[in-house]
C-alpha cells in the first residue's frame, strides 16, 4: 500500500468518516472474518449477476497489488460469493482486502489466511458461475456510493469510503481529528469531563 492508504487504515473507519464530513459511511451489519485486521486501498469492483461470482473470477485477473476488492450483486443476499480458493488468489496478487456486499464461507481457512475480509453474511451456499456482470463500475453498498480507484477504509467498526479526489484533504482532517481526541484524552485522564469541555451543560440546562 501507499504511504495514504497505510495513513487511512492506522486511523480507520471511524475517525475518517467524521472527518471527511461524516460522508461515505457503509452503513451495513459487516462481519470482519479476521479479527483486528484493517485495511485500505482503491477499490476494484465486481458487480455481479445476482447469486452469481463468475466476475468474482474475472476481478482476480484485473487485480493490482493494494487495491480492495469490492463484490456486490444487485440485491445483497446471504449467498457466498467468496471462499478460500478465491481468497488465495486474492492474497497472492496483492489484495489489501475484500469488501464482500454478500456472504462469505471457509471461514476458518480465511482467518487462518489472514486476508482482511469482511462480509455481511458467512453462509455455506455457494453462488453460481454462469452469467455475466460488470467490472469497474459504480456500485451502491449500504448506502454508500463507490467508485473504482475511490478509497476504503476498514477495520472493527466497519467500512468507510473516500473519494478518489478527496484522498489527501480527508487524510489531513483525519490526523487533524486525532490530534485534537490526542489532546482531549489528556484532559479526560486528568479527570475533566465532556459534559463541560465540549459545551454539553450548557446544552442540557441552559445557559
Amino acid at each position: 500500500m501507499s504511504a495514504l492508504t497505510d495513513e487511512l487504515a492506522r486511523l480507520g473507519a471511524a475517525t475518517v468518516y467524521e472527518a471527511s464530513g461524516r460522508e461515505g459511511l457503509v452503513d451495513a451489519d459487516l462481519i470482519p472474518i479476521v479479527p483486528g485486521a484493517r485495511a485500505c486501498g482503491p477499490a476494484r469492483i465486481a458487480r455481479c449477476a445476482q447469486d452469481d461470482n463468475l466476475m468474482v473470477h474475472a476481478a482476480m485477473a484485473a487485480l493490482q497489488p493494494g487495491e480492495v476488492l469490492v463484490l456486490t450483486m444487485p440485491e445483497p443476499t446471504p449467498v457466498a460469493l467468496l471462499g478460500d480458493l478465491l481468497a488465495t488468489q486474492a492474497l497472492i496478487h496483492g489484495a489489501a482486502g475484500i469488501l464482500v456486499d454478500a456472504a462469505v464461507r471457509d471461514c476458518a481457512d480465511l482467518e487462518e489466511m489472514g486476508l482482511p475480509i469482511w462480509a455481511r453474511w458467512v453462509r455455506s451456499r455457494g453462488a453460481l458461475k454462469d452469467t455475466p456482470g460488470e467490472l469497474d463500475v459504480p456500485v451502491v453498498v449500504g448506502g454508500a456510493r463507490i467508485r473504482p480507484a475511490d478509497l476504503v477504509v476498514m477495520d472493527a467498526d466497519g467500512a468507510t469510503v473516500v473519494a478518489a479526489e478527496r484522498a489527501e484533504d480527508v487524510m489531513a482532517a483525519s490526523l487533524a481529528r486525532e490530534g485534537k481526541e490526542r489532546l482531549k484524552r489528556e484532559k479526560l485522564q486528568a479527570g475533566a469531563l465532556s459534559y463541560e469541555l465540549d459545551g454539553l451543560r450548557a446544552v442540557v440546562e441552559g445557559p
